[in-house]
């Protein structure tokens, strides 16, 4: 039986519980393996692949990165950015500061609201450890970490408001299940804008700036590909079918995210990395995630074999046309593919889960939208969370000694690898 359009928005929305929930421990025991793969994905799965991507005498700094992220992500998550979330508020949630009113029998729809928040804590984390990969190999580390906590309360948590949170004032209307417009899209936006203030790394685009190791890059991706059965099919909130929907096509989207990738590359080069195989996996990943919860199988193919392509050709070609030191093309492989894979939300919509009245052209309105007011949003404020967070750390740029030696000797008196 087909679903009303109001239901199929509902699945594709975290919501906040109503009085008469009832707890599930089934969906209760598949959130907290969820939360756990979610957590995975960024000081584990998320920092290989970054540490892999990024130069010998900085694998450290950027593993730390995503380290801190996490660690400062929480901390700020349970503080302040859930209630900016998720509290009551037309603009932005208020009511919830340092958890205020949450206790154990608190519930989010069949499961503890503690849970819920720890859940969407992972997802604020790896939204800017994403970022992070934007301004490697020159920024302080000092700067990012204030960079991470400001940025989650004053970009991620209200633009997670305007999509999931229930405000009526701004309410993006956009399907988007699991974050390709909260996590990606707005992650690759920050990403781009930091990394044109910073300006270009010393050599870039006259010496050769060569992977660390390949091997990591693919462990990497391979960790993140595992935790991302968590990202898509744990925003259902729920183990049922559009859960068990949202994992299938999450694989499938990822592995056809490889094959775009490599066929790009070999039309391009006549090569087929693994680098690329495994930066593919990820635009694939990146492209399905808003549609995880509504498109089916051959959808997702489709999906993931564009995002795949799209990200090759964005970090190939027009990387140099806007010529950003994007270090590790995280607005290319997430803010791009994330733009197509919330156009691709609206096109995609399995028959079984369309409603009887859904309008395809209306909706590719209102994803746009949303595209446009996350894009907007999130450069201009990320711009001004960065200077913020530069001004207290005495500019936000190392020195050129220091980018010379390299950020892990230098800022933490460690090496990758000891010889």
């Amino acid at each position: 039986m087909k679903r009303k359009l109001l239901t199929l928005l509902t699945v594709l929305m975290p919501v906040a519980a109503m009085a008469d929930d009832k707890l599930s421990s089934g969906d209760t025991s598949w959130m907290i393996v969820a939360t756990a793969l979610v957590m995975l994905m960024t000081p584990a799965g998320l920092a290989l692949f970054y540490g892999g991507l990024t130069r010998r005498k900085n694998v450290l700094n950027t593993i730390g990165m995503s380290l801190i992220a996490f660690a400062v992500g929480t901390l700020v998550w349970v503080l302040a950015g859930y209630s900016i979330a998720f509290g009551e508020g037309d603009i932005i949630g208020t009511g919830k500061l340092f958890l205020s009113g949450i206790t154990d029998k608190s519930l989010s729809g069949t499961i503890p609201e503690l849970l819920f928040v720890a859940f969407q804590g992972t997802f604020a984390a790896i939204a800017v450890a994403i970022a992070g990969g934007s301004m490697i190999e020159r920024v302080k580390f000092s700067t990012f970490t204030i960079f991470a906590a400001l940025w989650i309360l004053v970009v991620y948590a209200p633009i997670t408001h305007w999509a999931w949170g229930g405000g009526s004032t701004l309410n993006f209307g956009e399907m988007d299940f699991a974050g390709g417009t909260v996590v990606h899209i707005n992650a690759g936006i920050a990403g781009l804008v930091v990394a044109a203030i910073l300006g270009k790394r010393k050599g870039y685009g006259k010496v050769a700036i060569r992977p660390f190791s390949p091997i990591l890059v693919v462990l990497g991706a391979s960790l993140l590909w595992f935790g991302w059965f968590g990202f898509n099919a744990g925003s259902e909130v729920a183990a049922d079918g559009v859960a068990a929907n949202a994992f299938l096509v999450t694989n499938v989207a990822a592995s056809l995210g490889v094959i775009g990738w490599l066929l790009m590359e070999y039309m391009m080069y006549k090569k087929a990395t693994l680098v690329g195989g495994a930066s593919g996996a990820v635009a694939g990943l990146v492209a399905i995630t808003p549609a995880s919860g509504s498109a089916d199988m051959i959808g997702a193919l489709i999906i993931g074999l564009v995002g795949g392509a799209l990200g090759a050709f964005g970090v190939a070609k027009l990387k140099k046309m806007v010529n950003i030191d994007d270090s590790l093309d995280a607005f290319w492989v997430h803010g791009l593919v994330g733009i197509w894979g919330s156009i691709a939300t609206a096109l995609f919509v399995a028959p079984y889960l369309m409603a009887d009245n859904y309008n395809m052209g209306a909706q590719i309105i209102k994803q746009l939208e949303a595209v446009g007011l996350t894009i907007v949003y999130s450069g201009i404020m990320t711009a001004v969370v960065y200077f913020v967070a530069s001004l207290l750390t005495g500019g936000g740029r190392v020195d050129e000694e220091t980018e010379q030696r390299g950020l892990d000797e230098a800022v933490h008196g460690e090496e990758a690898i000891n010889l």
